[in-house]
């Protein structure tokens, strides 16, 4: 029996609608949107709790979470974070392996993403996830476009955004699973 969310529609019916961005297959339709399957059951909540609230903006997301109750945002989290994650394929170069070591090591990466950059919990796995979000990502946390974690804004401030470019094609080639 399909759980039925607050709208009164199946998480699958929902998923569905989640589809027409991030992929029926869990690779996004469009460039800068993330993978979302496989990604931790906390993150994703808090990321549709802030598009909710408007601590993390977006014109697409904000009007389907404000949409949402708590047990749509719960149920849709669990039922994504249950979906294996999707290998997208990236290489990364060696140059840019080497400029991804060096930027981790410095911004202490792996204190929080863990090794093989996988997160845990309520901490995003940012490996293996598309080179044009990591790169989008990057860059609105250093000029807080992004608001909602500005102890990230603060350390990526502090990065080149040569080095954000090369991080972001660093953690793309990163498909431990």
């Amino acid at each position: 029996m399909a759980a039925v969310t607050a709208a009164g529609q199946s998480v699958e019916e929902q998923a569905q609608v989640c589809a027409t961005c991030h992929g029926d297959n869990g690779l996004p339709k469009m460039p800068e949107v993330p993978i979302i399957w496989g990604q931790h059951e906390g993150y994703i909540y808090i990321e549709l709790k802030d598009f909710k609230s408007g601590a993390r903006k977006s014109d697409i997301m904000q009007p389907f979470a404000a949409a949402m109750e708590k047990a749509d945002m719960l149920a849709l989290a669990k039922y994504f974070s249950e979906k294996e994650w999707p290998r997208t394929g990236y290489q990364t170069t060696d140059v840019d392996l080497r400029a991804g070591e060096r930027i981790a090591k410095s911004g202490m990466c792996t204190q929080c993403h863990l090794g093989g950059y996988l997160g845990t919990g309520t901490i995003p796995r940012a490996g293996g996830q598309t080179e044009p979000y990591l790169h989008k990502t990057l860059l609105d946390f250093k000029t807080k476009v992004r608001g909602n974690n500005p102890d990230k804004s603060t350390l990526l401030a502090s990065y080149s955004d040569e080095d954000l470019a090369a991080m972001a094609r660093y953690l793309a080639g990163q498909q431990a699973q």
